[in-house]
């Protein structure tokens, strides 16, 4: 697809987009409607009349599988395992498996940019340019402001000139300066590091809207060397028509919504945040880079696209899910002894991954945890899994149980301490610092694990209830009220049997495995928060015995869990029937 209407209009013919005709704010009000049409898998949202702004917003435009679908099709997953295929057969080089893959050659013709001299992005230019017109959302109500969720930010090496196109949070500070939220592991912050060590503005270029390709492919994990461009080209079948314009350091897509031209100045921050992130909780308030404002072009019609995070599943969920499997057929020639890997939307994605790994030899699957630890932004992972047996990673208590019928806690446990961490987990110590662990389940079967609990609780712990085999949640006391507890329960003669414990503020979570993995992965960091029943030290490994808690009690120093306010819950609740007069069809 060439541009976002084309899309917007696949979606209304197949009965996934609703138009939203009453006015209603960005303030808020628009994060909550969203927040509840995604809930009951609803459909995209097209608000057509915006609060104190002339630009109607779209969201929620890949809120289900079905949509991703309707946006890439089934062509880009069948493109990457006919790459994959090839590039696995072809040494040694025989002529046959050449014509075999003829229809690659052009697929490949038609990959990366051409120039084009016009396009509807060059019909509107703003003078001067204000950020105030666009209808930026505010999506929770600690929010530093409202911010710019779907930004597509272009910018280039300044020394060889290769280009990282990514999605990084920009908050309205006013009508010409943003934030410039550039995290860790992140490519456009690798060129701004660059120019700040040579003095040097680093002139920024952000579109909006345009081929849906650009968004996907400017979330994928990419090597630093590999375009986004080149990619989103890969992923709709086409070349990306971009346009220059005389006053603009960068080309453009030509079918872009909105394009914000302008410069970050090396050295210069300002408070960013705070944001209710993708983590279901608030990134908190630091200093960021500064997005200036220089020019602004739109299409005469132009559509806002906006996304809203918190709590998963949101839009993100499902995008990310989408490129693992796109991706999945690569993890084993870039990781050697990957067979598969995945993970876990439900905790944001970086906070736990499980892999497949190939062993010929004792603990030879630390070779491949070390590997994925080592790749991109799976180098962000907090907590891995490893296992050598073919199971479904997605089935994650089935998981789970295989791990604790096989691990041997003594030599299959790896903390590492004081290392990175992703920007928006804040289990950690400070920003961007923590640990991470690797467990192994390896092998056959070494012990039968309980299914129901039988035995007398300690005072301090309210229920438990049984996640699955051999796992254990336990409802215990705030952590402000008394943090002591961990080291005693894992002595307590009742929960022997059990190899781990997860002690949390309630324990009726543990009956749903997405409720499991958010509450349980989000609220700890491996070398502050797991705990044995003995640990010793044998040739500078730390030996644990069971059982193993984790305790994953929300901490006083962790930011505030993501709610809606109750006035805006009730003017949703009053307005309801304004927004969908026909009724909200799913």
């Amino acid at each position: 697809m060439k541009n976002l209407r084309e899309f917007l209009r696949v979606l209304e013919r197949e009965g996934q987009l609703l138009t939203i005709d009453v006015e209603v704010d960005p303030y808020l009000e628009v994060a909550e409607i969203h927040r509840r049409v995604i809930e009951r898998s609803g459909p995209a949202l097209l608000f057509k009349h915006l609060k104190n702004s002339p630009f109607p917003v779209v969201t929620n435009l890949f809120g289900t599988a079905k949509r991703i679908e309707l946006a890439f099709g089934k062509r880009p997953e069948a493109l990457i395992r006919q790459l994959v295929e090839f590039a696995q057969q072809l040494f040694p080089l025989k002529l046959s498996r050449l014509w075999n893959h003829r229809n690659l050659a052009g697929e490949i013709f038609r990959i990366g940019t051409r120039t084009v001299n016009q396009g509807p992005i060059l019909e509107c230019s703003q003078q001067p340019a204000d950020l105030n017109t666009l209808p930026i959302l505010t999506t929770w109500d600690q929010d530093g402001g409202p911010f710019i969720t779907l930004p597509l930010v272009y910018t280039e090496h300044p020394e060889n000139k290769t280009h990282n196109l990514g999605i990084y949070r920009m908050q309205r500070h006013d009508s010409r300066r943003a934030g410039m939220h550039w995290q860790i592991q992140k490519g456009g912050g690798f060129h701004y590091g660059v120019a700040e060590s040579l003095n040097q503005n680093l002139p920024v270029t952000v579109f909006l809207g345009g081929p849906p390709a650009l968004i996907l492919a400017a979330v994928t994990p990419l090597p630093e060397n590999v375009g986004e461009l080149l990619v989103a080209s890969l992923l709709s079948g086409e070349r990306i028509s971009m346009v220059r314009e005389t006053r603009i350091s960068h080309p453009f897509p030509a079918e872009a919504e909105f394009v914000l031209a302008g410069s970050v100045p090396p050295y210069q921050r300002h408070p960013e945040g705070p944001f209710g992130d993708h983590y279901g909780y608030y990134s908190l308030k630091h200093d960021y880079p500064i997005f200036n404002l220089q020019q602004m072009f739109h299409r005469p019609d132009a559509i806002y696209p906006a996304t809203v995070v918190g709590k998963p599943k949101q839009e993100d969920f499902f995008i990310g899910d989408y490129l693992q499997e796109l991706l999945s057929p690569i993890f084993p020639m870039v990781m050697p002894g990957v067979r598969d890997l995945w993970s876990y939307g439900e905790v944001g994605f970086h906070s736990l991954a499980a892999a497949v790994v190939h062993e010929r030899y004792n603990h030879e699957a630390m070779t491949a945890a070390f590997r994925i630890l080592g790749e991109g932004q799976l180098s962000l992972t907090k907590f891995l899994i490893a296992v050598n047996s073919p199971i479904d990673l997605k089935d994650f208590p089935n998981l789970l149980r295989h791990v604790l019928e096989r691990i041997e806690w003594e030599t299959d446990l790896f903390i590492i301490s004081n290392i990175s961490m992703d920007t928006l987990d804040y289990s950690g110590p400070k920003v961007n610092e923590g640990s991470k662990a690797i467990m192994l389940g390896l092998g056959s079967p070494k012990r039968q694990l309980p299914c129901k609990f039988q035995g007398d609780l300690p005072s301090v712990i309210r229920e438990v209830h049984v996640f699955c085999p051999g796992c254990l949640v336990l409802a215990g006391p705030r952590f402000s009220e008394e943090d002591g507890h961990p080291e005693k329960l894992v002595n307590w003669p009742a929960f022997q049997d059990w190899p781990l414990l997860i002690l949390a503020d309630e324990a009726i979570f543990a009956q749903s495995s997405a409720k499991f993995l958010w509450t349980v992965f989000t609220r700890f960091e491996p070398a502050a928060d797991i705990y044995s029943k003995n640990v010793t030290v044998h040739r500078h490994h730390l030996s644990y015995s069971p059982p193993i808690l984790v305790d994953s009690r929300m901490k006083t120093n962790y930011p505030s869990e993501l709610f809606c306010l109750p006035e805006i819950s009730q003017t949703v609740d009053k307005r309801w029937t304004e927004y969908f007069p026909n009724g909200l069809k799913v």
